[in-house]
């Protein structure tokens, strides 16, 4: 999974991207020749650190998010200059983007319009990802236009039926209507042939705050999810400093700075939790001598489709899974109590997998 960050200058984007990824990236306004920070985390499973103390594995291993934080959006985003431009195409390969709003104040770190007001940075950041994706819309319906001269009658339909649909996508757009928004049907996202445009993909508001703001946390992101909160977005309230700076002590340390300043999870759990429940993800586990192992998956996803994630072969030649519960098998302490209690279950193709599932898969290729 990846996910792009992305924002205005100064609105402490990479200090969110440091925080989440316990990196060092240099904070502070970038150069038109800036490249992408990019930071990979472990996502914190307390399942499978419980699985590896009951199967004492060869190895152990955590899904992993790729974190990637884009240049900061100047004057020349979505016109192809500057830095923003030039990663248009990596932008499009994310699965989802983060947005980070400025709400803090720090005489130190002017906001290039002077004042911080999120409504119109949020604002802003629409515009132009609205633009980007007009851009692609304009060129496609242009060569639409050349083609549909040319084709037979049969390929015309279809043709047409693309064109009325850019149209309306198009429309949508210069209404300030995201693609999230507009009811995209999978009939349509055939049409398109996987094309990735911006705003239609999943997007996470981090609206950060500063340190004095952190006693007032829940109250702001209450008004900020009434206010912000839309199909397909999701929005958390952020103090990337304070994570940032917590990212120096022992975990017991900062643990204890965060009880005291009355937050519950880290800045890392917290994006990955929300991530998840955005992209429509959930984990499911394989456990054994060799290796315990968390796997993500969409949720809704049949077995066959979770055997591929682990390898393309238990896929083809699935025949049934072999389903425990994580907390059954935790409640018997092993696999042969779980089975001797009847909680260790066989599924077939269409056993829908859920979040927790320790799978073991029986194929033949």
């Amino acid at each position: 999974m990846q996910l792009g960050i992305i924002g205005l200058a100064r609105s402490g984007k990479t200090t969110v991207f440091n925080a989440v990824t316990r990196g060092s990236a240099q904070v502070g306004a970038y150069s038109s020749s800036a490249q992408p920070n990019v930071g990979v985390v472990n996502v914190p499973d307390a399942r499978v650190d419980r699985l590896a103390e009951l199967y004492k594995p060869k190895k152990t291993t955590y899904a992993t998010i790729q974190y990637v934080d884009f240049p900061a959006a100047g004057e020349s985003f979505g016109k192809g200059e500057g830095p923003a431009g030039k990663f248009i195409n990596d932008l499009a390969r994310m699965d989802a983007l983060i947005h980070v709003v400025r709400a803090f104040e720090d005489d130190a770190v002017p906001h290039p319009e002077v004042s911080i007001d999120p409504d119109r940075d949020i604002a802003t950041m629409d515009l132009e990802l609205a633009f980007l994706d007009l851009s692609i819309i304009e060129r496609r319906l242009q060569r639409l236009e050349t083609e549909m001269r040319s084709v037979k009658a049969g390929e015309r339909d279809q043709m047409q039926r693309l064109k009325e649909l850019l149209s309306r996508m198009k429309a949508g757009l210069e209404n300030e209507q995201p693609l999230r928004e507009q009811g995209l049907t999978e009939e349509d996202e055939k049409l398109l042939e996987g094309s990735q445009f911006l705003t239609a993909k999943p997007l996470m508001l981090v609206v950060n705050i500063g340190e004095g703001q952190m006693s007032e946390r829940d109250a702001i992101e209450a008004k900020c999810q009434e206010k912000y909160r839309k199909t397909g977005m999701d929005v958390a309230v952020f103090c990337g400093k304070f994570e940032m700076d917590l990212n120096e002590l022992s975990d017991e340390e900062a643990e204890e700075f965060r009880a005291s300043a009355g937050v519950t999870e880290s800045g890392m759990a917290g994006a990955i939790r929300l991530s998840y429940g955005l992209l429509g993800l959930i984990s499911f586990l394989t456990a054994g001598p060799d290796e315990c192992r968390a796997w993500t998956v969409a949720s809704g996803s049949s077995a066959p489709v979770a055997a591929g994630k682990i390898h393309s072969d238990l896929q083809r030649g699935f025949i049934r899974a072999e389903v425990i519960r994580f907390e059954d098998l935790v409640a018997c302490g092993s696999e042969a109590e779980a089975k001797k209690r009847g909680l260790l279950r066989t599924e077939g193709k269409q056993y829908i997998v859920q979040d927790g599932d320790i799978l073991n898969i029986l194929f033949n290729v």
